[in-house]
């Protein structure tokens, strides 16, 4: 029999398998993976399931899993491929804006529960640690207690787990659910059934057996992850050329704010040249605010998102 052949950290597929409500014994066992609460969740509600239509419509942008479960805890569980600056503050605001959203004009803020981010990283966020588990929680720095009902953010980099298939077995199910996302693809779903009896795992071996065998479903992956595998060589080659025209203008300022402005107009000027715009030059890009520069950034990154839709 052949390999599946379908990754499960290709957007299309993470949504299908943990945003499906008919799969919500997956999504409770990735959660409890994570988490390792005192309580383990046994009920979850899938506050925006799986559809084919945000896939057809959808710029390339991370489509997440957002979820209740009976306490009231609110979840927002993302799937990362690239790791771009500003990746750990905007998980904090998906979770602040998660936090604040639980209320409207006159309710109580006893009434506010814990929101958590989630987000899975197929690479390194943090290079000089070999941790693959990060939980942010609000503590205090001295006594080490924490905020009841707060805000969390929680950081997996699937690749930390060293196991293969003749010992992932015997790992942990946070380690577990690392091996299926990374590497069930290349197995048969029968081997990974072997592997992975629980009903958790079965759920989304099941999942991506029915992707794998359904013509419109295989057609929305592999899309799917071409347009990744696009967007990422784009993103990487206007960052290089950024980074080298940064250098330059900060050796031709002298100072270290100069050579950061300088990224900035570098990687503004690479996406205007990538788009086919008319490329400002540095003398003009020197007259706008730091502000003014990464709002500029940002509307250049998605346009180049919406190309690849």
């Amino acid at each position: 029999m052949m390999p599946l052949g379908i990754k499960a950290f290709v957007d299309f597929a993470f949504k299908k398998i943990f945003g499906s409500p008919e799969n919500s014994a997956a999504l409770i066992g990735l959660l409890n993976a994570i988490l390792d609460l005192p309580r383990p969740i046994t009920e979850v509600t899938i506050l925006n399931p799986f559809s084919y239509q945000e896939f057809e419509t959808a710029k390339l942008v991370v489509l997440d899993v957002k979820a209740k479960d009976s306490a009231g805890r609110i979840f927002n569980i993302e799937m990362q491929i690239s790791i771009h600056p500003g990746l750990l503050q905007r998980l904090m605001f998906y979770a602040s804006e998660m936090y604040t959203d639980q209320l409207t004009a006159g309710d109580d803020y006893t009434q506010l529960n814990t929101t958590i981010s989630i987000c899975l990283l197929t690479g390194n966020l943090f290079p000089d640690s070999d941790q693959a588990h990060h939980r942010f929680q609000m503590m205090d720095a001295e006594s080490g207690r924490k905020l009841d009902r707060a805000i969390e953010v929680h950081t997996v980099e699937l690749q930390e787990f060293q196991f293969d298939e003749t010992t992932i077995s015997n790992a942990n199910p946070l380690a577990q659910w690392s091996w299926l996302i990374l590497n069930g693809h290349n197995y048969t779903a029968e081997h990974l059934r072997q592997l992975f009896p629980d009903l958790a795992f079965q759920q989304a071996i099941g999942c991506l057996e029915t992707i794998s065998s359904k013509t419109e479903d295989k057609a929305m992956h592999d899309q799917r992850e071409k347009a990744q595998r696009d967007y990422d060589w784009m993103l990487s080659t206007a960052r290089k050329q950024g980074i080298e025209e940064g250098i330059e203008q900060g050796i031709e300022q002298g100072v270290e704010r100069g050579r950061e402005e300088g990224t900035i107009l570098g990687a503004i000027q690479a996406l205007q040249q990538i788009l086919g715009d008319v490329v400002s030059g540095t003398q003009e890009l020197t007259c706008y605010t730091d502000i003014e520069l990464k709002t500029k950034l940002a509307e250049l990154q998605e346009r180049v998102r919406s190309r690849l839709t």
